[in-house]
This record gives C-alpha cells, structure tokens and sequence, in this order.
C-alpha cells in the first residue's frame, strides 16, 4: 500500500513509502520496474500497533528522510553515490503517531512534523529534540501533512477521529531563529 511519495529529480526517481510492509521503493521517473531500495524493522510497523510502519518521505540533501507512524520515529537514509540506500538513521523518537513532515527550509534538518495521534505538529531539531508548536487549541484535529514555503506553514486536518468533524486547512507563521 504506497503511500508517501517523494521525487528526487537529480536521480530521476521516486521514492514510495510502503507502511504495511515497512518498505521504501524506488521507482525510474521514465517508467520500469519498481525495486525494493529499503528494508527494515526500523521501517516496519509494530506488531501490536496501528499497521502503519513508514509513511512520510522527503528527499533531503543526498538522504532519504521517513517517518514511521507506529515506531513514532523520524528515520534519515543516505543516498550512496550508485543510488543505493545506506545504513538507516534514527533522527528523533517519542513522535507516536508521526505521519508526514517538512522540512523549515532548504539547507539544515529542522523539520515540522504532523502527529495525528495527539493533534500536533512538533519542531524536530537536528539533535533530535522536539517540540509542541501547534495543538488542537490552535485549530487541529488530526493532522496528516505539513508543507512549507518561505515562512508560512500549511497543516491540513483530516479531523476523521474527531465526534465534530472539521476537516480544514491550518496557515501558521514561521519564525527561523
């Protein structure tokens, strides 16, 4: 079941997170098979917990960046020189319930980070510590995505666990530093 999808346009692929069999797949931008470019437990969901393993995915300055919902853990792959994955990165835990991600600018590893589970989107440093900067007080109800551009942070609200729903659109401010 793929589900987040990411473009690298100076290999001419694209990433596929696949969260219920833990996979990320590399498929040719042309046309081609499909190929199984990452594997693991670090990608895999937990046996006893929602069935969603990697789910976001982002290409980032030569890496492959994903968040696994279950693991609810923010994972960076290198991208080798032959295009192959290199050894799976944990950036950051504590995030149950991640679903996709931003990154806040083009160069660095600070990333905002939709956590559906509990309402929020968090600011993950690069050290891996994270940070409450949205809640439901501000809007959300569970939130799936988070995109970026110049300084305004865009947060839709799938809101489907919600008794009320209000699926919506949240823009928020962004203030780098």
């Amino acid at each position: 079941m793929p589900n987040g999808l990411a473009l690298d346009e100076h290999r001419g692929v694209l990433y596929a997170a696949d969260p219920v069999r833990g996979i990320l797949w590399r498929v040719p931008m042309a046309g081609g098979e499909r190929t199984a470019w990452a594997t693991g437990t670090a990608l895999t969901p937990v046996p006893s917990g929602t069935g969603f393993g990697a789910n976001g995915i982002k290409v980032h300055d030569d890496a492959v960046w994903v968040s696994n919902t279950d693991r609810g853990t923010l994972l960076r792959i290198p991208v080798r020189r032959n295009g192959a994955a290199g050894p799976i990165e944990t950036r950051a835990t504590g995030l149950g319930g991640i679903d996709d991600f931003a990154f806040t600018s083009r160069h660095g590893d600070t990333v905002l980070a939709a956590v559906n589970a509990t309402n929020q989107v968090v600011v993950v440093c690069p050290d891996g510590t994270h940070s409450v900067v949205l809640t439901q007080q501000d809007g959300l109800s569970n939130p799936t995505s988070v995109a970026v551009r110049h300084r305004t942070v865009y947060v839709p609200s799938a809101s489907y666990f919600a008794t009320e729903p209000d699926p919506n659109l949240l823009l928020a401010h962004l203030n780098h530093g």
